[in-house]
This record gives structure tokens, C-alpha cells and sequence, in this order.
């Protein structure tokens, strides 16, 4: 989310609130990334590649502070089980991306294509299927189990993909201006991935405005993005909603880019909702004039399902997906945009009854932590008062919805807060998750993000018919026996909403960012996961499941060594010592 607060129809309107001191301020930087355009067209893509590598070097050294200073932010302490969270969520992500990208443009440096060697077939409907993780021999390994698919839009053929992949880095030379990112609040990697998007997929350089809860955090960006920001590609900046007013209106600027709240989003492109200026804003909106005059993308989250298909399940089944449902929930204490919310399951599953308590218990015993996010407390209020008779587990709601509740309000709020939903439909097999499927789209809202659980035997059973549900399933992101946080971090997928929402109707969101293949035409990302982890992967217990080496992830919010493994990894991604991965591994099979 974000503070950004609407922009007016004239042009000094937006500065109220600013001084002159603080206008000349932005326009200082504006103009100097503008000359920052200028020299980013000079460079080849060999040249970017390295300055990319530079910008690495800088994260890895700023890892250890950057990820201290997220989890104090956020009210965890140096020895809180979840501090880890930030180590995954923000260096650990960034140190991924900005591999995926060097690699990307180090292959067209040298003539080659972003896809070459890379499997491209086709997913059902006529979709080029790009299969895009893992890609390197070491993800192969530790994230056994896991593959990842960007789906393309109907009609695109691989010929087309491979024609299209490098985006603006096939003109290197061709400038897109000079972009504004309105950063995120909650995740710390958000703001400067979308930075990375906009150099690379566009040659935009960028202001980006930091959410006031990062502000901490920006003297770590100065420092890790310091070969960006000193030859004129990037510029941070503080302030709160007059400053991105300010900002979203300046003529300099060529496009926005904002990781926040539909409510913001329709601020900036239409004007204010209520209060003076609204019926300005109304007629607007009939006669489709925006009051934003230049184009806009946006990631805006949404109310995301967690679909669990009935199944013949081991207790030890039962336990394990009960806590990924509680950690898709409650990591970073719910303030996700891609936060599971909405469990729908079968009432006529005859293990219904035993994965509610686990579910329950799970999410009970998962370890309490600070709310802090902004607004939190007002959402938890509203969910409490739209169901009174949730359980209150905690600092946490669980609303089991039954035959005479109304499931409205939890299925069209993003409660951004530590509160998960159950609905339930009639039915098993294809019948059921056909149902869930068009439960989903129909009924919940936002297209970013859906998450399936299935086990092997089950999913084998329904065959085809598996896969035409989830080309059914209309999101930006699905995961599969995972978390689609996973596919967040995962940077040669994509993030995003699904495709066709408008600037009158936004939902989830337009456009997307990641994708470090730089792939054209993308419609989602499918995420396949294991359904049970190390040792029951093992062939020998696994009915035909993925073979994975990782117990309970780290993610989990009730891995006990979660922290340390999740410290472990993102210094392994950073210096590469194998006997600090071999550390980092032992401690993962205590989780």
C-alpha cells in the first residue's frame, strides 16, 4: 500500500502542503534524471550488465543492515523467530533479481537470446509456455521441487516469444523518459524491483517516493543502489501524500508506477472520492476524461483463494497444510498483497472436519508479533463487526463462514491484516474444484494471485481435467502446492494481475513487473510446488508426488530455524561460501 493522495486538475494545486524549498527540491532531481536519461542511452547492454554487478556487490555488502533495519521497523527484535522474514522479503529477493537481470542482458550482450536453452511448449487454450525456474544448477538443487511457467497471451507462438524477449533492452538506445514509482509500504525488496522494472523493461530512469513506513530503510537503499543513483538513474525521496500529489502531476515525468491500494490508485487517475473536488471527479469519470494525463501501471493486491481439493490426506498431511495456510496468512503479520485469505474447501470432503482443527491449531501456534501496519487496527475492527462470532485467536481472526453467514465482506475486503475466512461448497473431485475455480473468479475480489492444494493420487485421477482448471483460474499468479509469495521472489517469473482490467475498472491492477527474461505479451505465472516436504518426498512415501530436499520451508511461519536459515541463504546468495550453505542446510532439517 501506499500514501499517495490524489493529485487536482490544476497544476500548482498539487504542491499545497510544499514549501518552495521542498518543490525545488524534487524538481532538482527530476531534471537531474532527466539528464540521467540521456546518459543511460549511451550505455551498451554489455556496459548495464556490469554497472548491474556493481549495484550486486552494493546489496550483498548492505544485506546484514538492510534486514535489521526492515525487522526493526516492524517491531521485531533481534531474537523474534520471524525476524527472518526480512532476509527473504528484501536483500535476499533484490540479490536474485539482479542475477536474473545481469544474465538476461549479458545474453544479449553477446548476440544471444534471454530464451536460448530456455524449454518453450505450449499450455492449453494455444499459450507459448515459457518454463522460467528453475534455470541455474543450484536452484535445482535446494529448491528441488519446485518449477515455475510464464503462460503468454493466446495466439503468442514461441517464435514470437523469442522475437519479443529483452523488451527495451533491444533498443538500448531508445529512452522512455523519466518515471515516477510510488513505493510500497509493507515488503522492503517492492520499491526498488519496480526501480529495476522500469531502467530495464522501459529505459525509464526514476524518482521513486518511499512509503513513510520504509523511511528507515532509505539511507540502506543510498548506500546499496548508490552506482544507480550517482550517475543520474535513480533518485529517492521522503514524504507523505503532498509529495506524491506533487509528483504524480509534474510534466517532466513520463509515466507512474504505484504498488498500493485501488482507492489510491483511483485518487491519482480520476481525483478525490469524497470531500471538495469529488463531483469534479464524478464527471470525469462519465465522460472518461482521467484527470492523470500520462499512463499508469499499478499492482493493487486483492482478496486471494486458497483452494484445498478434497483428497485422501495423511495426518501428517493435515498438519503440514495447515501451517503453509497459516503462513500464506499470517507472514508479515498479513500486510501482503498476495496474503492468502479466503480458504475454500469441500463440505462434503470426509476429512473436512479434522483439517479445520488443524487448521485451527496452526493457526493459533503460529508465534504472535506486532500489527504494525498502518490502518490495521480499523480493518481487524471491520472484519470483527462484520462477524461477530469469528474466533479470536490472539492477535488473530479466523472467520468460519456457515450456512447463514454472508460472505460478502470477506471475499471483497483486502483486510491487509492478520484475518482468514472459510467458505466451503459441495462436491469432490473435478466437481469441486471446477466449482472453487468459478467460486473464485466470480466472487472474490482481485486477479493477482491464487493459491491450490492437491495431492498427488488426487490431481493424477482428474488428469486433463486439472490442467483446464487452472487455465480457468483467472490470476496473475497461481501457485500450486506453494505460496504465490514464492513466485514474488522467484525473478524470472512475473508479478501481476491478471490481463484486462482498465483504468475505470482496475481490480488487481495493469501491467506487471519482475519478469527478468523481459517477456512480451504475458497473461500469468504458474507456480508447481511439492506436496509434501523432505523425507516424506521420498519416492518411496510419496504416491507420484515432486521430490523435494527442504523439510518445512523457512517461509513457514512455524519453522523454529526459520530465522537462521532464512539469514543462511540470503548470505549464501550473497558470497556464494559453500561451507556457509552446508551450515545453513543442517540447520534446515531442524525446522
Amino acid at each position: 500500500m501506499t500514501s499517495a493522495t490524489p493529485a487536482t486538475d490544476t497544476a500548482p494545486a498539487p504542491a499545497a502542503g510544499l514549501d518552495d524549498e521542498e518543490r525545488a527540491h524534487l524538481d532538482a532531481a527530476i531534471d537531474e534524471l532527466t539528464a540521467g536519461t540521456r546518459t543511460w542511452s549511451t550505455l551498451s547492454v554489455g556496459q548495464r550488465a556490469t554497472l548491474l554487478r556493481a549495484v550486486r556487490t552494493a546489496v550483498a555488502a548492505s544485506a546484514e543492515e538492510w534486514a535489521h533495519t526492515a525487522a526493526a521497523s516492524k517491531g521485531l527484535n533481534g531474537s523474534h523467530p520471524l525476524r527472518g522474514e526480512e532476509w527473504l522479503s528484501g536483500p535476499y529477493s533484490v540479490l536474485g533479481a539482479l542475477d536474473a537481470y545481469a544474465e538476461t542482458l549479458s545474453r544479449l550482450a553477446a548476440g544471444r537470446n534471454p530464451l536460448e536453452g530456455i524449454r518453450i511448449d505450449r499450455a492449453p487454450g494455444g499459450r507459448a509456455r515459457v518454463h522460467a525456474f528453475p534455470l541455474t544448477g543450484l536452484d535445482k538443487v535446494l529448491l528441488s521441487g519446485f518449477t515455475g511457467e510464464v503462460w503468454l497471451e493466446p495466439g503468442t507462438t514461441p517464435r514470437t516469444a523469442r522475437a519479443a524477449a529483452g523488451l527495451a533492452q533491444r533498443t538500448p538506445q531508445e529512452s522512455g523518459g523519466v518515471g515516477l514509482v510510488l513505493g510500497a509500504g509493507n515488503v522492503t525488496s517492492i520499491p526498488v524491483l519496480d526501480v529495476l522494472y522500469e531502467l530495464l523493461a522501459h529505459n525509464r530512469t526514476a524518482i521513486l517516493k518511499v512509503n513513510p513506513t520504509q523511511d528507515a530503510l532509505v539511507p540502506v537503499f543510498e548506500h546499496a543502489f548508490a552506482a544507480l543513483i550517482e550517475p543520474g538513474f535513480l533518485r529517492i525521496v521522503r514524504g507523505g501524500g503532498d509529495v506524491g500529489a506533487y509528483l504524480t502531476a509534474h510534466k517532466k515525468l513520463s509515466h507512474v508506477h504505484i504498488t498500493g491500494s485501488a482507492a489510491t490508485f483511483d485518487a491519482i487517475t480520476w481525483g478525490p472520492s469524497s470531500g471538495q473536488g469529488a463531483v469534479a471527479t464524478k464527471r470525469r469519470r462519465r465522460e472518461n476524461r482521467p484527470l492523470l494525463k500520462k499512463p499508469i501501471t499499478a499492482e493493487l493486491g486483492g482478496v486471494s483463494p486458497i483452494i484445498v481439493v478434497p483428497g485422501q490426506w495423511s495426518e501428517a498431511d493435515l498438519r503440514f497444510h495447515a501451517e503453509h495456510i497459516a503462513t500464506m496468512r499470517l507472514q508479515n503479520c498479513g500486510h501482503n498483497c498476495i496474503a492468502g485469505q479466503v480458504v475454500i474447501m469441500s463440505s462434503d470432503w470426509d476429512q473436512a472436519d479434522a483439517f479445520r482443527a488443524a487448521l485451527r491449531r496452526a493457526y493459533t501456534r503460529a508465534p504472535e508479533r506486532p500489527i504494525w501496519y498502518p490502518g490495521s487496527d480499523q480493518r481487524m475492527q471491520s472484519a470483527a463487526d462484520d462477524y461477530p462470532d469469528a474466533l479470536v485467536l490472539g492477535d488473530r481472526l479466523l472467520v468460519e463462514i456457515g450456512q447463514d453467514d454472508d460472505p460478502t465482506a470477506l471475499e471483497n475486503t483486502e483486510y491487509f491484516a492478520p484475518v482468514l475466512g472459510v467458505v466451503t461448497l459441495p462436491g469432490t473431485g473435478q466437481t469441486f474444484l471446477d466449482a472453487a475455480v468459478a467460486h473464485a473468479n466470480e466472487k472474490l475480489q482481485g486477479t493477482l494471485g491464487a493459491n491450490v492444494l492437491i495431492d498427488p493420487a488426487t490431481q493424477a485421477t482428474l488428469g486433463t481435467g486439472f490442467e483446464r482448471s487452472i487455465t480457468e483460474l483467472r490470476y496473475g499468479s497461481i501457485a500450486i502446492n506453494a505460496w504465490t509469495a514464492f513466485a514474488f521472489i522467484t525473478p524470472t517469473l512475473t508479478w501481476g494481475a491478471f490481463p484486462g482490467n482498465t483504468l475505470d475498472d482496475v481490480g488487481s491492477g495493469i501491467g506487471i513487473v519482475h519478469n527478468a527474461l523481459l517477456l512480451d505479451q504475458v497473461e500469468r505465472s504458474v507456480l508447481r510446488g511439492p506436496f509434501r516436504p523432505f523425507p516424506r518426498s521420498l519416492p518411496v512415501a510419496n504416491g507420484g508426488g515432486r521430490f523435494t530436499i527442504l523439510p518445512k520451508p523457512p517461509w513457514f511461519v512455524t519453522a523454529r530455524t526459520g530465522a537462521a536459515v532464512s539469514e543462511g541463504l540470503t548470505r549464501f546468495r550473497a558470497d556464494g561460501r559453500i561451507l556457509g550453505l552446508v551450515k545453513t542446510l543442517l540447520q534446515a532439517l531442524r525446522a
